[in-house]
């Protein structure tokens, strides 16, 4: 009897376990929408609105082919070839070099990740479109103590590279923010997210060049920004998303329950059920530095969510987490766009309005008649512009006669 109490149990965890594997793999590559945009190949702009700016979100292109193979980079060759009529704007999220950003002259891996910094820079150097780079953690030497000389590095190349010292921003590191206005109507905000969760020298006050004296200034500066662009759409980068139904969010495959040490290497294929989920587990409690669960970034995320609730017109992009979603909370708008040049898994449901797991990034259309739509574009064999695995009018509220409010802690 004791054998029937010790055996069914394993029994029917590992029956659950192969049903959920067989179920992910059938269904992982698949989009999710929620019910309600279910049809939305059937909804478009107005034929008769122009585009007035139109702003490519691109986040993690670290690993992109260099033998001109690259879907992402075709992808990208399109979209400016379709934008030259009018203003445009490509912003790159973060992780532009992997493994560990831009490393030193005369290192191993130099040369290489010149050759990758050169071709980007070259493409888009041939358009007019306006381009900005920004950090994330591999930028930052994976976020280790010595990052910040790293991230300095890639900055120093890329401003060179592209002749221009807007090209790569917040600029020295620092936390920002910085607005750029795209269009009567449209603001981008830049942040550095990295700064955060960033361990070691990182860059703050007059002695590093950066505005800002101390963090909670950042706060203040933040919504004094946001309350005064209230009357129009504001557009924030970041490296860090905010939500997330991926690795980073918490979530986690079967798979790697069940093979946890592929974390460590991917050879290491030794099958460690039950034992395996406390790894996972132990990400979704505590986390790594870089997992929403960590107390700096879990700090982070409360203060900004704090300051973005009292606005209806935050359109939220990150990158970091290898796949593309979206979601809407409180009629604002969070967006994943860091499949760049990975992908990774993603959960269906939850918050999320559409998620996917393929390569690609989002575009963000803003017309005459006010109207900005969001397209995921996604990477197809067939088709060097890509396919539209999603379009959604970003419907929010503006308030054209916001009043200053006083300035409080945050």
């Amino acid at each position: 009897m004791l054998f029937y109490f010790l055996v069914i149990p394993v029994v029917l965890i590992l029956a659950f376990l192969a049903f959920s594997y067989w179920q992910e793999l059938k269904y992982r590559h698949k989009a999710f929408y929620k019910l309600s945009d279910i049809g939305w190949q059937h909804i478009a702009p107005p034929a008769d609105a122009e585009i007035v700016h139109s702003v490519a979100m691109i986040g993690d292109v670290g690993a992109f082919a260099t033998d001109g193979s690259d879907p992402i980079l075709r992808m990208l060759d399109n979209w400016q070839v379709q934008n030259s009529g009018h203003k445009a704007t490509v912003v790159f999220l973060g992780d532009n070099l992997y493994p560990v950003g831009l490393p030193a002259e005369n290192t191993k891996h130099r040369q290489k990740a010149e050759e990758r910094l050169d071709l980007l820079t070259d493409k888009l150097k041939q358009f007019n479109s306006r381009s900005i780079f920004m950090s994330g953690n591999h930028d930052w030497n994976k976020g280790r103590k010595n990052g910040y000389q790293q991230m300095l590095r890639q900055e120093n190349y890329i401003t060179q590279r592209m002749g221009n010292p807007e090209a790569f921003l917040p600029a020295n590191g620092c936390p920002g923010p910085h607005a750029i206005q795209l269009a009567e109507g449209l603001l981008l905000v830049v942040i550095n997210t990295q700064w955060w969760v960033q361990r070691g020298e990182k860059p703050l006050g007059s002695a590093y060049n950066c505005a800002i004296e101390s963090i909670e200034q950042f706060y203040v500066e933040l919504n004094t920004l946001l309350r005064r662009n209230a009357h129009q759409r504001v557009l924030i980068a970041a490296h860090h998303p905010l939500y997330s139904n991926a690795q980073h969010g918490g979530k986690f495959t079967v798979r790697q329950h069940i093979f946890p040490l592929l974390a460590a290497n991917k050879r290491f294929l030794i099958p460690l059920p039950i034992f395996g989920s406390l790894y996972p587990f132990y990400r979704q409690l505590f986390g790594a530095a870089e997992d929403m669960s960590h107390r700096r970034y879990k700090r982070m995320r409360k203060r900004l969510l704090r300051i973005f609730s009292r606005y209806s017109n935050i359109v939220y992009i990150a990158g970091h987490d290898h796949n593309l979603q979206h979601f809407e909370v409180r009629k604002n708008h969070f967006l994943v766009s860091g499949a760049g040049s990975k992908t990774a898994f993603v959960t269906k449901g939850g918050k999320a309005t559409f998620t996917v797991e393929q390569l690609g990034f989002f575009v963000f259309n803003y017309y005459s008649n006010g109207q900005l739509w969001m397209e995921a574009r996604v990477a197809d064999e067939k088709s060097p512009e890509g396919l539209v695995a999603f379009r959604k009018e970003l419907k929010q509220e503006l308030h054209w006669a916001a009043k200053p409010a006083p300035v409080k802690k945050l």
